[in-house]
């Protein structure tokens, strides 16, 4: 019996030894250590032996199938390695002192003005947030001091999830885990919180020229103690001076969120028709830029901040409607229709 798994040990390593390909492993696998496998079958040749035996020789036949085990798994990791140096070698060889090709693609003008924004933000002391779109109505809602039922959800036609979540329709979703990261900071060191939090937004909305079911806002707030609107004003006008890179024409008028108090519309006078009126402003000369205003003390309190010793602003920029002015493009819809002639002439921007 020993003789026979010598034999068989032997045959096992020439034939493990010819294989190249992995497709041949697994037959050699099967031939030897399968059901119906050579060294499986050694051992249902135990029952012949005499009693003293059976021990010796079994463990002779395990250690026969543990050896033939492990030098699969040796000869699988050698072709591994073999095929993974054979498709490095076909690689076709190139120059890295070569110049890139500028025509390989473009930068989406609406990732260009939050860029920008994002580099005056952070010159100003800002922090760079981001957050998940899919939210709690929690966030989305109630710690922004709308509660269920309450008829100002009816401003925002969301979409709900099957779970209870839902498509965030604004990134003020994220205020309230601004607060809570950042509370202890501010009342422990004195450093005001500082943050802005761009993303992607949800509504249902019917499409137009300046409407789209899909698009992307960035939200700021600033809290510390004695922070009043001329501070709003100041950030705001900064910001826009910046991106345009020119004085722009603005106005405030009385606005309700109910997470401000009080609350305001920031409107820039439109840039596409230069205040006569287009498609893009409703024909008024001004477009709705920014929602803003003083942080309600609820929403304050309900993100661990006593509203007794600390204010704050906050505004929610649209970005989508900053990058129409800043292109003169006329149609938001132009952002999602993929036109890579209409994108292509971005790519320079810096």
């Amino acid at each position: 019996m020993n003789e026979q798994i010598v034999q068989l040990k032997e045959k096992f390593e020439e034939k493990l030894s010819k294989i190249s390909i992995a497709s041949e492993l697994e037959e050699i696998r099967v031939s030897f250590l399968g059901k119906n496998g050579s060294i499986t079958g050694l051992l249902k040749q135990m029952g012949k032996l005499p009693n003293e035996e059976k021990k010796t020789f079994g463990q002779a036949v395990n250690t026969l199938k543990s050896f033939a085990a492990e030098k699969i798994a040796d000869k699988v990791a050698e072709l591994q390695k073999l095929e993974l140096e054979r498709e490095i070698n076909s690689m076709p060889e190139f120059d890295v002192a070569m110049p890139p090709k500028l025509d390989r693609g473009s930068y989406h003008p609406i990732t260009l003005v939050q860029r920008k924004c994002e580099q005056v933000f952070r010159s100003m002391g800002f922090t760079v947030e981001d957050y998940s779109e899919v939210v709690t109505d929690y966030e989305c809602f109630e710690s922004l001091n709308i509660p269920k039922f309450h008829p100002a959800r009816d401003m925002q036609d969301t979409y709900y999830l099957e779970n209870g979540q839902l498509l965030k329709s604004q990134t003020s979703a994220a205020q309230n885990a601004i607060y809570k990261k950042y509370r202890d900071q501010l009342v422990n060191e004195g450093k005001p919180i500082r943050a802005i939090f761009p993303g992607r937004c949800f509504r249902n909305e019917s499409t137009d020229a300046c409407h789209e079911n899909t698009f992307f806002q960035m939200e700021g707030v600033m809290v510390d103690r004695n922070i009043s609107i001329s501070n709003l004003i100041f950030f705001m006008k900064t910001m826009l001076s910046e991106v345009f890179e020119r004085d722009i024409k603005v106005r405030l008028r009385p606005g309700f969120f109910p997470f401000v108090e009080p609350g305001f519309e920031l409107d820039i006078s439109c840039l596409i028709c230069g205040g006569e009126g287009c498609p893009s402003c409703k024909h008024s000369g001004w477009l709705e830029l920014c929602p803003c205003g003083m942080i309600h003390p609820n929403v304050l309190s309900e993100g661990g901040i006593d509203p007794d010793k600390y204010t704050g602003f906050a505004f929610g920029l649209g970005l989508t409607r900053l990058a129409m002015m800043k292109y003169g493009v006329k149609d938001i819809r132009d952002f999602n229709g993929a036109n890579l002639v209409n994108l292509s002439q971005f790519t320079d921007d810096k």
